[in-house]
């Protein structure tokens, strides 16, 4: 239901007729006193992301309105504020566009001819150079075929819609990406920074677009929103198809211009839109290094991840309290920390027994700060070469800290920093030293490496020492409560009959780590998809502890108890309990 009605006067404008709406604004199309139309974008105050306001607290938006000065942007006329209904609104009065935006015509048309695909992408082209060139230079950050307004007087193409637009001087945490459509995004935009290339990359969707009918690496999309992200990011690893040849003008130059302005690494794509000018008016020829693929330098997936954070952890709720004290509230509040003479940590280490979710909680951890999630698998890293290691360790944490804040991940983390003592060769030299060096004072860049190792007695001792792998956790195997929770979570996502009694099953898997609890859980389910029943049962549950062993023996448990109190420094006498949050004791230097 429309805020405004017909005929209803906001200042001196005259409703006609709702346009649009979205989840913080309304578009309206309005008369003046003179009976000229103009649109009219209204604001509800309390709708507004805060991201949406700059430092003094105007709508940002307005801010920017007022320096669009070119004929292939939308032009600002006035603006203002009111109070309706009790609530505190403002708008924004733009010049009228007589015409329709660039995906009405060509849905109307059914296509668009390379030139005028061309002709529309200079024009926008144009618009977004001014933006760029502005003396704090804005990124316009949705261009698709909606925003982009065709006028009926001479076809030029006008940019509009300013809502996600942003300074090129503000911090990403300022960047809000909800509502944006994932397939005009530039890969780096996931993780919520906004460049001028950024841009760049949108309008090298909006011109694949035109061209073919469908956005560049288009795939139906999974209903789990936080698996988007993720597929979208797979699917860009392909080259880029060009779906159809039969246009004599889509020559080789443009399907160049198109790879290189849609190229996944932001390195590759043209560097400003004057390039992008020039090789669409084949002014300079486009040369690919790699053709057949757009993503000539692969690097480590880097995105933010998404979820619930430790709510999806089942159990250990001591160690998620010490990790909220000693490490995450310290990121969250860095300023208040710094007043107080405390640092980030540059780097912690989960350890404990195979298959107790150290990866999985890692990534939890990742949620719950809000950090961007690189995940490196330490026998990734591993080279037989001399430098080899530790050109990939560099090459890492550069991407890492390019992404900042990044948590970035280090599976099997023994595998990179083996202990010198044990492996004295220059390969294990070169990359233990390569890796200690990036860790100095990564946390001053904003990178919180978490290493993760199944065997934390392998791992060089001077990666443990005081400003480095300093805080370690040790992730055991689940207790009766935390089994009980992992059976809850992971049954109540599917079909199951009420009488499930989650103490007997807690009872009956003593020892049982959480991969063995969730084998336990899919085994059932396959029993009752073979017999027929249409929900797991007690009793198949029951059947399915008794055919399904535990992976580790009580005796491997308790060597790996035995290496947490060697870690301490200190013989339990209560083995389950344990001991979290502590530093390495040294025992000499190397």
């Amino acid at each position: 239901m429309p805020t405004l009605s017909k005929q209803q006067l906001i200042g001196p404008y005259t409703v006609t007729f709702p346009i649009k709406d979205s989840t913080y604004a309304e578009t309206y199309r309005v008369k003046d006193e003179a009976g000229k139309n103009y649109f009219l974008k209204l604001f509800n105050y309390s709708k507004l992301h805060h991201t949406q306001f700059d430092e003094n607290g105007d709508v940002l938006e307005l801010v920017i309105s007022k320096q669009l000065n070119h004929p292939n942007l939308t032009h600002y006329h006035d603006s203002g504020d009111l109070v309706l209904n009790g609530q505190k609104l403002a708008y924004i009065v733009y010049d009228f566009i007589s015409g329709e935006t660039l995906a009405q015509k060509t849905g109307r048309e059914q296509g668009c001819s390379v030139y005028d695909a061309k002709l529309y992408a200079l024009g926008v082209l144009d618009g977004v150079k001014f933006l760029h060139n502005l003396s704090n230079p804005v990124i316009h950050n949705e261009l698709t075929t909606e925003n982009v307004m065709l006028d009926m007087k001479d076809n030029t193409p006008k940019i509009i819609d300013f809502g996600y637009a942003r300074f090129l001087s503000q911090s990403r945490n300022s960047f809000q990406k909800d509502g944006l459509n994932p397939f005009y995004m530039a890969p780096e935009a996931f993780n919520g920074i906004f460049t001028v290339q950024s841009d760049i990359y949108s309008i090298g969707a909006m011109l694949y677009h035109l061209l073919f009918g469908l956005p560049p690496y288009y795939i139906s999309l999974p209903h789990d929103k936080d698996s988007i992200i993720d597929t979208i990011l797979h699917e860009r690893q392909k080259k880029l198809p060009m779906l159809i040849n039969d246009k004599p003008e889509l020559d080789e130059q443009l399907e160049n211009t198109l790879r290189k302005a849609l190229s996944f690494n932001i390195d590759d794509r043209f560097k400003n839109a004057d390039d992008f000018i020039k090789a669409l008016n084949n002014e300079m020829v486009v040369e690919l290094s790699s053709p057949q693929n757009n993503n000539s330098k692969q690097k480590e997936p880097i995105f933010i991840k998404r979820g619930n954070g430790f709510a999806d952890v089942a159990g250990m709720t001591e160690l998620k309290e010490q990790l909220q004290s000693d490490v995450i509230d310290l990121l969250k509040n860095p300023e208040q920390a710094t007043a107080l003479g405390l640092s980030i940590p540059n780097g912690i280490l989960f350890y404990g027994p195979p298959g107790c979710g150290k990866t999985f909680f890692a990534e939890k951890f990742a949620e719950e700060t809000g950090f961007n999630y690189q995940y490196v698998k330490g026998s990734d890293v591993a080279s037989p070469y001399i430098d080899g290691g530790k050109g990939k360790i560099a090459d890492i944490f550069t991407q890492a800290r390019e992404n900042a804040p990044t948590i970035l991940f280090l599976d099997e983390v023994d595998a990179i920093i083996r202990d010198r003592s044990t492996h004295n060769n220059a390969v294990t030299a070169g990359a233990v030293n390569q890796f200690l060096m990036e860790l100095n004072n990564c946390g001053k860049d904003n990178v919180l490496v978490i290493g993760a190792t199944n065997k934390p007695m392998d791992i060089d001792e001077a990666a443990l020492r005081a400003g480095r792998l300093e805080l370690k956790y040790y992730i055991p195997q689940p207790d009766k409560e935390t089994r009980k929770e992992i059976f809850r979570i992971g049954i109540t996502k599917r079909k199951f009959d009420f009488g499930i009694d989650y103490d007997r099953l807690a009872d009956m898997t003593e020892n049982y780590i959480s991969a063995d609890i969730s084998l336990v859980i899919d085994t059932a389910a396959r029993l009752a998809f073979r017999r027929n029943i249409d929900k797991i049962t007690m009793a198949l549950l029951e059947e399915s502890i008794k055919g399904t062993k535990p992976s580790l023996t009580v005796e491997q448990i308790r060597q790996h108890e035995l290496i947490r109190d060697k870690f301490t420094g200190n013989i339990s006498q209560n083995n389950d309990k344990p001991q979290i949050g502590f530093k390495f004791k040294n025992d000499g230097n190397k």
